[in-house]
């Protein structure tokens, strides 16, 4: 006789459930032989003074699991489940402490991150109303997987704004959007010949370098001069691809010349496997002259693969970035990933109409003028503090500055200080490809001025000067 206590209280699991969690321990407990027959439904419920329905939803449960099997007429038996191996038994299990994650306390924190951007003047309401147009006009495309590049009516129009914003000269087929510049580059490094050779920025991405490393690949990181990458430096690495940021370059700021772009875009037409790949992080925002044309723009030989974002200009979680192929590439590319997506289709829809409405041209303008206020606010006020003491590579252009400061400190008390201070900064080292730092008289940091609130700035300059000295 099959007989268990169930609890019948108000606030009890079902009944039902309770029955069905308890012939599962007795069948995995073996106290239930294999084969043998389960009580009728009747039964079992006059046994445990429960309905028919609880024991009938019960049993329609295990025989959905496996753990017991139905013969026609003759009722539910006991199927042949087998035996768990279990080298540790639960109570003497524990979680390994290096993996627990804990929640992060920020308040009284002041951000100078280079990550962040500034929420506080995002349109939500008209982001809103471009993903509910999306809804309305593309209910059967959203039931469906995207086009493996994505929608083609995105893709024209990030081939009109380009074309209009960076000068960038492509075809609406050339481009490849997905949820991060790292998965572009990885799907399209995996593409090429194991043998290859990248020559990188540094310092520069250093997320970047470790990819390319982890497809076993060999990397060069080649340092900078004040031209941007070192080219001389370059040639000598007999690289295939280079990766530059030359219209802001992360994470100095130094904005590449003509005559550097030149020497890197011969340098590609002179070899027919040769590639420069554009990252154009953050070129939205550029302060006091006109946005710098892409080197994309200048490339006559199709050597140039531009990768774009929208993770500065919208908001990072949304994920949307692109690249744009050469034709050659593309070919590639077409044969490898053309049979599964991985993008938001609400979320590109929703930009193909923010864009069209002329909502993103509007929201650009507008944080140009907002993200430039907040960094001469913040220039000033590290002058007025640091005076002399401070170097601050003063591009305009980006969401973040490059500074120097005159200090005995070592960047571990650096980091050590501004925990104690609660202010978020980046040095160097973060950015660094290797270990090493030419003067040890000064500390560089990577500020970023985008997500602190202006009224926040004099204090966070207060903890800075506490964390430097």
């Amino acid at each position: 006789m099959i007989n268990f206590y169930i609890d019948k209280g108000n606030n009890s699991e079902f009944i039902y459930n309770q029955i069905c969690e308890k012939l599962k321990k007795m069948i995995l407990e073996h106290k239930i032989k294999v084969g043998e027959k389960l009580p009728s439904k009747r039964q079992l419920a006059n046994d445990l003074m429960v309905s028919v329905n609880s024991v009938s939803t019960a049993y329609e449960q295990l025989l959905a699991e496996g753990y017991i099997y139905t013969i026609e007429r003759k009722g539910y038996f006991v199927e042949d489940v087998g035996n768990f191996i279990n080298k540790h038994s639960s109570e003497d299990y524990q979680f390994p402490k290096h993996l627990k994650e804990k929640s992060i306390d920020k308040d009284g924190w002041l951000s100078l991150s280079h990550i962040n951007t500034d929420d506080s003047m995002f349109p939500f309401p008209k982001w809103m109303n471009s993903q509910q147009k999306a809804i309305y006009m593309h209910k059967n495309e959203l039931s469906q997987i995207s086009h493996p590049q994505g929608p083609l009516a995105v893709r024209e129009t990030i081939s009109n704004m380009v074309a209009l914003t960076r000068g960038v000269n492509c075809e609406p087929e050339q481009i490849v959007i997905n949820t991060g510049t790292q998965p572009l580059i990885q799907k399209l490094m995996s593409m090429q010949l194991q043998n290859i050779k990248v020559a990188v920025e540094n310092p520069g991405y250093v997320r970047i370098f470790h990819l390319l490393k982890s497809l076993n690949l060999e990397v060069s990181p080649i340092s900078l001069d004040n031209k941007g990458i070192n080219f001389k430096e370059f040639k000598k690495s007999n690289s295939d691809f280079l990766i530059v940021t030359p219209s802001h370059q992360f994470p100095t700021g130094v904005i590449m010349p003509i005559s550097r772009r030149i020497e890197i875009l011969n340098w590609a037409a002179m070899h027919k496997n040769r590639y420069i790949i554009e990252d154009d992080y953050d070129s939205e925002f550029k302060y006091g002259t006109d946005n710098i044309p892409s080197l994309q723009s200048l490339d006559k030989n199709n050597r140039v693969i531009y990768i774009g974002s929208f993770s500065k200009t919208l908001l990072p979680s949304f994920r949307i970035s692109y690249m744009i192929l050469p034709p050659k590439l593309l070919e590639l590319y077409k044969k490898q990933y053309y049979d599964w997506s991985e993008n938001n289709t609400l979320h590109l829809y929703a930009l193909h109409y923010f864009i069209q409405s002329g909502e993103y041209a509007k929201h650009i303008k507008r944080m140009n003028q907002h993200y430039n206020k907040k960094r001469k606010y913040l220039i000033n006020e590290l002058y007025l503090k640091f005076k002399k003491s401070i170097y601050i590579k003063d591009v305009p252009a980006g969401l973040h500055i490059f500074i120097k400061f005159n200090t005995n400190k070592t960047y571990s008390e650096i980091i050590e200080n501004a925990q104690q201070e609660k202010l978020e900064i980046y040095t160097i080292k973060r950015f660094l490809l290797n270990d090493e730092l030419e003067n040890m008289n000064n500390i560089q940091l990577v500020i970023g001025f985008a997500s602190i609130k202006e009224e926040d700035i004099s204090d966070a300059v207060e903890r800075l000067y506490r964390v430097i000295y």
